[in-house]
């Protein structure tokens, strides 16, 4: 797995982080982004951290993986 899709990302508090279908919604004081996932990864909310898993063991989803995870991180950031 990448190195970089291993480290969860953690949600502030103040921010709401929404997963509906393949989109994800980040609400926060700057403002409400959205970003559509890659269907290679799958992301799980727990406790105020966004754990992100390739969905299998293909070379591509692992790569993916660190994408979306600094991402969603970039968007969480960004509200």
């Amino acid at each position: 797995m990448s190195r970089v899709g291993k480290l969860p990302v953690i949600v502030p508090a103040g921010v709401d982080v929404s997963i509906k279908d393949a989109q994800i919604s980040v609400k926060g004081a700057g403002g409400t982004l959205h970003l559509t996932l890659n269907s290679l990864v799958s992301v799980v909310s727990d406790a105020g951290k966004l754990s992100f898993k390739a969905a299998n063991d293909s070379r591509e989803a692992d790569a993916m993986s660190g994408t979306m995870r600094q991402l969603v991180n970039n968007v969480v950031v960004g509200v």
